[in-house]
Order: C-alpha cells, then sequence, then structure tokens
C-alpha cells in the first residue's frame, strides 16, 4: 500500500532564446522573458546590460540565482565581482544595486523567486516587479513591434 497521491505529470520543456526578443528594461538594460511559472511566481529571464551601467537598487523577498554568462558585474555592496561562467545566489531579504564592470556587455540568466522590489535611498518601494509584470512587458513589447508571443507560461 502507499501513500503517495496520484500527480499531474509535465513533460520537460526546451526554451530557444532566439526565438524570443530583447525586451527594453530600466533604460539601456534589456531582458529576454525564458519562463513564468504562474504557479510558483518564479520566473527565468536572461539580462543584457550595457558596460558601464549602474541599475536601480532593488530587494527580493525571495531566493534569486544568477549565472553570468559573459561580462562582469558586482553589487557596489559587495566586494566581489561576478566574472562569465560565475553563479551568483541571493538569500531571500537581500537587497543589492548591480553595475556591469569593464567594457564588455553583461548578459545573465536569473532565476527569480517572487518580487523584486525597487527602492529608492530611503528604502521606500518605488517599483515592483514580479511574473505578471514582466509578462505584461513581454506581450506589450510584441504587441507594439508585431512579434506573435510565444506562451512563455506553458508547461
Amino acid at each position: 500500500m502507499s501513500n503517495v497521491k496520484a500527480v499531474e505529470v509535465y513533460d520537460a520543456g526546451n526554451i530557444c532564446p532566439d526565438d524570443l526578443p530583447w525586451v527594453p528594461y530600466f533604460g539601456v538594460a534589456h531582458f529576454k522573458l525564458l519562463k513564468v511559472n504562474t504557479v510558483t511566481g518564479q520566473t527565468i529571464t536572461l539580462l543584457k546590460v550595457p558596460a558601464g551601467t549602474q541599475l536601480p537598487t532593488h530587494f527580493h523577498p525571495g531566493t534569486v540565482i544568477v549565472y553570468t554568462i559573459s561580462g562582469s558585474w558586482r553589487y557596489i555592496e559587495n566586494d566581489w565581482v561576478s566574472n562569465a561562467g560565475d553563479v551568483v545566489y541571493e538569500p531571500a531579504g537581500s537587497q543589492h544595486t548591480p553595475e556591469s564592470l569593464g567594457d564588455e556587455e553583461v548578459i545573465t540568466l536569473n532565476i527569480v523567486e517572487a518580487t523584486l522590489d525597487y527602492v529608492n535611498e530611503n528604502g521606500e518601494i518605488i517599483a515592483r516587479d514580479n511574473w505578471q509584470s514582466l509578462l505584461q512587458k513581454y506581450h506589450d513589447h510584441c504587441a507594439a513591434e508585431g512579434i506573435t508571443p510565444i506562451d512563455v507560461t506553458q508547461f
């Protein structure tokens, strides 16, 4: 006799980033929305930031995992630098101000649980991104550019 309940089984999926557009994000930065989990709120994105760019300070209540594909970057609050091939693990409750370093564009793969809350110098939330807002930005960009969106929520 088993105590395991029957669960729905989902097939693994493949994502080809070349099929997705770069969406404008914070001025000169861009993102590609690769996957959205509407149940857990997890998002998987690529982020592209030109050399010498500082992004707004953000706080996140959930964990974030960042894999650096190209370039070098850091959080101005830390003394480490993330280079291509490095992985950064950000615990829930962290606050950071990212900046790209050197002469090379930075591209990262980001797995985000929950929200990213952008804060001002007083720690007050001035903007919030989550799976819904990123999905809306993706759809709005596709509509403006005449691109047929891919369903990034599908399992």
